[in-house]
């Protein structure tokens, strides 16, 4: 068998193996993999991701079993050190030494470290890999034990650096952006749009440093204090992170005699041959066309090039141009450019559209004669790039006003169906999957669902960009096929939720069996079962400990459960606002039970370590002490954070923690679809975040401006203007209705922010309804909600005084012992989990 060994691990690597497995002739070769990392590949381009959940095992491209399994050999956490062309073996920093008869070498790129005095103090880190996040956290967290304003810079103001920007945000430090250049992301954007993205990110809290050239970096006894600039011109920092750009590796290739560019990178032809035929090049380490692509989709073409060339089909070439369009979410702002982002009066002429209060910018290029596409910058809104994207890459028609494509009154009418596009559109540009794919996965192979063509596709499967038109296609092929395209909950509902919603409210039917014998057909699976406790729980106000058979684990229990099998124990805290006794209580109640602490993000006391079998003591205590359950482990209201307002702060312009604690304890165990929570501030600073949670409330001038349609997490969403300068009884009045409309019309599981934007004529169309009362609904949706406010029990107390329910908490169900396997270690003078082997 001939052997080819795949130098680096990285996304592209991976790309590589996936693709070359997926061919019969790879039973001819043994697969070698090197990876420099001490794990199997992961997604770097979702790496500000980690600190989410800091689990690097989310990121995995695929986990070391999958190599196995597929008869690759994938040695990790060791450097190839030196190429022999003349033997054609390398040899590895622990002196080993493996022959091939293919050389891939993928080994992409490092950060790029501008030659600054002082760039080796302690404190400077890059942006590039797991182990550079973990030890930016660690130093994070002594900075913060130190000083809790501590401030951290960003060197860089690109793609990454804005990313970086997010994640010293996420470690609770001040965030500055330096950028050498006049705008952000030089590359992508121009001015006017570039200008709009930096009062975005502003408004949420960056502080912008532009023109900055950076002279040294200050510090005493080895360690960062701050940026100096010229004379007078200081930035104090203690923590600098330097995204200002990639080198590729190409250090293996130089020293072997390769041909290199003269600013790095290893030339490659469009078979992605080195100069040496048996070595070929892929991703961010190979020059084409005298340019390094920095973007993933292009590397996993690479790697498609190089596996067809190596098994012998070398039709298969790299093509000419390269298509740099991309769409991303930097810090919950969406950010698109494609084709000629920036277009000469020479060539073609420019229409944009501007909103800097909505902090939204959108510019196309057109042809001089007004028939071509020829690209585009989107800020702010990006939904409209897919098919933007595809009628400039297929040179479709566009209408003889352009400017319909990107005004907001076209409301996408000028673009017409996904299904106009010609087969051979590329719908998924990281997988290479056309329209016809899709089309064909479901009108051939039978696909009718988003997961069976994803998974015989591969399509969505990278950044996901590409869902939206996916999830059209398969709608609008199942048309023509003559089916029914609808939303049912599962196989054993023919029904929506919304469906699901009236008829259990038309025909009283209280419990999950009565509905699957009326409605329904077998006996119910995990989709339904919490669906359906969601929708009694909205519809009646019934708890959790009713019906648990149907409950998740979660609200089973009335708790998280943890990676080791114990809970975590989350009392509420309205608004954030605790008395000193109460505070004594908790921290009396999680020494006794030897519980982890934590304060959460929501402005919450967090226990964790909790056995099953202690949960009704623990909350017996904390209920004596006056708090209740905090709905921590429920599809319900979480928290409503709020800033100290005008009590103290000079700045406030309104009292916003009393009026997050009468908003916490209006909407506290209310269920709804998913979870959802609030916020109020007390002034345009925001400091309690409103505008970042599902519905939030600022105090202004004149009133409260309301906003819903928020989220944090993996795909953070800003807020809508819901109303402005509304009197407090107004407000709650229309975020009453907006929480009804939601619980009424969305799907299992989608939150506010995704359910808002699906939702036919968006903010305008929810305005009309909870405001103008369009649809003559706003009696029963007041109704509705003050009768769920007026029937909330804490399912805590009543799990502690119903001995039935009470019974339930033990770890075996004919034994009262408890479980001795469970095992912590010390942290930081607490404890966590034991890591499993």
């Amino acid at each position: 068998m001939k052997t080819i060994l795949v130098v680096g691990n990285g996304m592209v690597g991976y790309k590589f193996c996936e693709k070359f497995v997926a061919k019969e002739e790879s039973k001819q070769f043994k697969l070698i993999v090197f990876g420099e990392e001490p794990r199997p590949a992961y997604d770097r381009v979702h790496l500000s991701e980690f600190f989410e959940n800091q689990d690097a095992k989310a990121l995995e491209m695929a986990p070391a079993e999958w190599y196995a399994e597929n008869g690759i050999d994938l040695i990790v956490d060791e450097r190839v050190a030196d190429i022999n062309r003349t033997n054609k073996s390398i040899t590895t920093a622990k002196d080993r030494e493996f022959s091939y008869d293919y050389l891939v070498l993928a080994t992409g790129s490092s950060a790029f470290v501008p030659p600054i005095k002082g760039v080796e103090k302690e404190g400077v880190f890059v942006y590039r890999t797991i182990e550079d996040l973990e030890g930016m956290l660690a130093y994070a967290a002594k900075l913060k034990a130190k000083n809790p304003n501590a401030k951290a810079a960003v060197l860089g103001g690109g793609l990454l650096g804005l990313e970086a920007g997010k994640a010293v945000m996420d470690m609770g430090l001040e965030p500055h952006i330096v950028e050498f250049a006049p705008k952000l992301m030089p590359r992508q954007l121009d001015s006017r749009s570039s200008q709009v993205l930096q009062l975005k990110l502003e408004s949420i809290g960056l502080n912008i440093h532009l023109s900055k050239a950076t002279n040294q970096i200050l510090g005493d006894d080895g360690y960062i204090t701050g940026m100096e600039f010229g004379e007078d011109d200081v930035l104090d920092v203690e923590m600098l992170v330097i995204s200002a750009g990639i080198r590729p590796r190409d250090e293996l290739g130089k020293n072997s005699g390769l041909e290199v560019g003269v600013r790095g990178g290893i030339v490659v032809d469009n078979k992605m041959q080195t100069s040496d035929s048996n070595i070929y090049a892929i991703g961010e380490i190979a020059l084409y066309n005298q340019m390094i692509y920095g973007l993933v989709a292009p590397g996993y073409d690479m790697a498609g090039i190089a596996v067809e060339q190596i098994i012998g089909k070398t039709e298969a070439l790299m093509p000419a141009a390269i298509d740099m369009s991309t769409k991303l979410k930097l810090i919950g702002v969406d950010v698109a450019s494609f084709g000629e982002p920036f277009m000469p009066a020479t060539k073609g002429h420019s229409i944009i559209f501007e909103n800097k209060t909505q902090h939204l910018y959108k510019r196309i290029n057109v042809s001089l004669d007004g028939k071509k596409l020829l690209g585009g910058i989107l800020v702010g809104d990006a939904s409209d790039y897919s098919m933007l994207h595809q009628i400039y890459l297929n040179g479709m028609p566009i209408p003889e006003d352009a400017s319909q494509l990107i005004l907001p009154a076209s409301e996408g009418s000028a673009f017409g169906s996904a299904m106009d596009l010609p087969d051979d559109a590329v719908i998924c540009s990281c997988e290479a999957v056309t329209k016809g794919n899709v089309c064909c996965s479901v009108l051939e192979d039978g696909n009718e669902t988003m997961k069976s063509v994803a998974k015989a596709t591969k399509a969505t499967t990278g950044c996901g960009g590409c869902k939206p038109m996916v999830a059209d296609l398969i709608k609008e092929s199942l048309k023509t096929l003559g089916k029914t395209v609808k939303e049912r909950l599962c196989e054993h509902f023919d029904y929506s939720r919304q469906e699901l919603f009236d008829l259990a409210k038309l025909k009283g039917l209280t419990d999950y069996d009565t509905l699957l014998d009326e409605v329904g057909t077998g006996n119910g699976c995990e989709v339904c079962k919490p669906a359906v406790a969601a929708i009694f729980a909205s519809l009646y106000n019934e708890t959790a400990n009713r019906q648990e058979t149907i409950q998740d684990t979660n609200d089973r229990y009335l708790a998280n459960i943890q990676r080791n099998g114990t809970y975590s124990v989350v009392p509420r805290v309205a608004g954030g606002e605790i008395t000193p006794k109460q505070l004594m209580a908790i921290g009396r109640i999680a020494q006794k039970y030897d519980l982890y602490t934590k304060i959460t993000g929501g402005q919450r006391i967090d226990m964790f370590g909790a056995k099953l079998h202690e949960l009704p003591l623990i909350w017996e205590e904390l209920i004596e002490e006056g708090f209740e359950t905090g709905q921590a482990y429920g599809k319900s209201l979480r928290t409503v954070k709020s800033c100290v307002g005008s009590t103290w702060c000079r700045y406030g312009m309104d009292e916003s923690v009393s009026f997050a604690v009468e908003i916490e304890n209006r909407y506290k165990g209310i269920r709804s679809p998913h979870k959802f929570k609030g916020g109020v501030s007390g002034c345009i600073r925001e400091c309690a975040e409103a505008r970042g949670k599902d519905f939030g409330f600022i105090a202004v001038e004149g009133g409260w401006n309301v906003y819903v349609g928020g989220n944090g997490g993996a795909t953070p969403k800003h807020a809508l203007l819901l109303a402005e300068k509304v009197d407090k009884e107004t407000a709650i009045k229309y975020v009453d209705r907006f929480i009804m409309f939601y619980i009424k019309t969305a799907q299992p599981l989608q939150r506010t922010a995704p359910w808002l934007e699906k939702l036919e004529g968006g903010i305008t169309y929810l305005q009309n309804v909870v405001i103008n009362d369009s649809l003559g609904i706003n009696k029963d949706l007041d109704d509705e909600m003050q009768a769920l406010v007026d029937s909330y029990v804490c399912e805590w107390k009543e799990a502690v005084e119903t001995p039935e329910i009470r019974e339930r908490y033990t770890h075996f169900v004919n034994s009262e012992e408890t479980d001795n396997n469970i095992e912590f270690v010390s942290l930081r003078d607490q404890k966590m989990p034991k890591e499993w082997a």
